[in-house]
Formats: structure tokens, C-alpha cells, sequence
């Protein structure tokens, strides 16, 4: 499929709870690299933006970093109708710890899981899994990095997505209480092919997730860059927005 014209990103990196230091480091890393994938990047944490005629110039939104209930009831509802013409989206690291209440399970659906907790950083060996897929296709098959290693409150793969990072239990200490089983392999990166958070007849876009990125550290990690950046391209090569479909309904239309 080819590349028709250059895809336009809005990151939000709106937090409403912790707020990870790494933030600004891991925007400026996103956009030191925008031209290796072909993109642009528009970084915001003003709620304001989420309004039908703003988002429709996006070929995907990133949720970088994020906590608690960052959009309000009008930005969720672009939001959804943005998913639901055929946007992409991608979930990095602390994204999956917004949206709790049961009325955004839309949310829950099209991230693929909601964060739980963590136990204490550490060096952990996270296991590549599943088919073969560019955001792995860099990594060894072990992958040794030091970070968070996320538990989840359900299983990604029961709304139909793809593990393809797990992390190996044995090489770290977790003592905490887990009250929800999201299943095994333990994920920690994972795809959808078809985001579950779109309406039944919306057009779905592509959804990525990944739970590594807490330090400023791993945002200078080449390897863990390599790995977002991967995941990031394949959301946009969904056909469903304008980078590479002319007719979508969404996506940025600049030649």
C-alpha cells in the first residue's frame, strides 16, 4: 500500500494523576524521529482539541503517558467518533491508566486492557511472542530492559487483540495482590488489527499498545525507539485513514 501523503500524529499527553517525568523527553525523542517513519507530530495536553473538526486531520492519536479521566464528556465523544471513521490509534506506557469508568469501556476495548499496578521497577527479561510483527522484528527474542513491568485489570487477547511482548515472571520480584487475571503469556505489547473500541458499523482503524517507556532513559534506548516507531507505522498502514487512503474519511489531506 502506498504512502499517499504524509501522516499527521496528535500526541496527548494530558495526565489527571501521576505524571511521569519522562514526558517531555519522550515527545522531543518521538519527534527527533519523525522523519524516519514519514510523519508529523502535533503535541498537545489542551482537551479543547478533541472537537470533530480538529481530530479528522489526524491519521492516528497517540495517548503518551497518560492518567486518570484526561478528556471530558464532549472530547470523548470526538474521540469515539473520530475511532469510529476509521482513525488509528496507539497507547504508550501509562496511556492504559485513563477511562475507568464503565461507561468508557469503549476505551478499555480499543487500547486493549486497563493498567492494574506495578511492582517496583527493575531489570525484567520480556519474551518476544506471537507472529511476527514489525514492532518486534528488532528485539531479541529475550529482551532484557529495565522498566515497568505492567500488570492489567482483563486479558487484551478477550476483545480480539494480538500479544506479541510478554514479560517473564521469573526474572523479576512481583509482591503485590493480583485481583484480575489478564492471562498468559504476561502482555505487555500487543496489536489490533481492527481497534475493539469502534462502534458496530463504524470503520475500524488500527490500534498498537505498548507498556514499556517509563524512564527518561529508555526514551535514549534506540532499541525501545525502534520498537514504538515500528508500532506507530503499522497503525498508520491501516488503509482506513488518508495518509494512504485518499477517500477516508479522516487523516491528513496535505500533499
Amino acid at each position: 500500500m502506498a504512502q499517499q501523503t504524509k501522516a499527521r500524529i496528535l500526541i496527548y499527553s494530558a495526565t489527571r494523576g501521576y505524571r511521569h517525568d519522562s514526558i517531555p523527553a519522550s515527545i522531543e525523542a518521538l519527534k527527533a524521529k519523525a522523519s524516519v517513519i514519514n510523519v508529523e507530530y502535533d503535541a498537545t495536553e489542551d482537551q479543547s482539541w478533541f472537537t470533530d473538526n480538529h481530530l479528522k486531520q489526524y491519521d492516528a492519536i497517540l495517548f503518551l503517558n497518560n492518567s486518570g479521566d484526561v478528556l471530558d464528556e464532549t472530547g470523548k465523544a470526538a474521540f469515539q467518533k473520530y475511532l469510529n471513521s476509521g482513525g488509528n490509534f496507539i497507547g504508550i506506557h501509562c496511556a492504559s491508566a485513563c477511562f475507568y469508568n464503565e461507561s468508557d469501556d469503549w476505551f478499555r476495548k480499543e487500547i486493549g486492557a486497563l493498567f492494574d499496578y506495578h511492582p517496583d521497577i527493575c531489570t525484567a527479561v520480556y519474551d518476544v511472542v506471537g507472529p511476527s510483527h514489525p514492532a518486534t522484528s528488532m528485539l531479541p527474542a529475550r529482551w532484557e530492559l529495565y522498566d515497568e513491568a505492567y500488570n492489567f485489570t482483563s486479558d487484551p487477547r478477550k476483545v480480539g487483540a494480538t500479544v506479541i511482548l510478554a514479560a517473564d515472571e521469573s526474572t523479576y520480584l512481583d509482591p503485590g495482590e493480583r485481583k484480575f487475571d489478564h492471562g498468559s503469556p504476561h502482555p505487555i505489547a500487543w496489536f489490533q488489527e481492527r481497534g475493539a473500541g469502534v462502534a458496530p458499523g463504524g470503520i475500524a482503524g488500527r490500534s498498537f499498545y505498548t507498556g514499556l517507556g517509563h524512564c527518561i532513559e529508555t526514551w535514549q534506548d534506540e532499541l525501545f525507539l525502534a520498537h514504538v516507531l515500528a508500532g506507530i507505522q503499522w497503525a498508520l498502514q491501516s488503509g482506513t485513514t488518508k495518509a494512504y487512503n485518499p477517500n477516508a474519511l479522516v487523516g491528513n489531506a496535505t500533499v
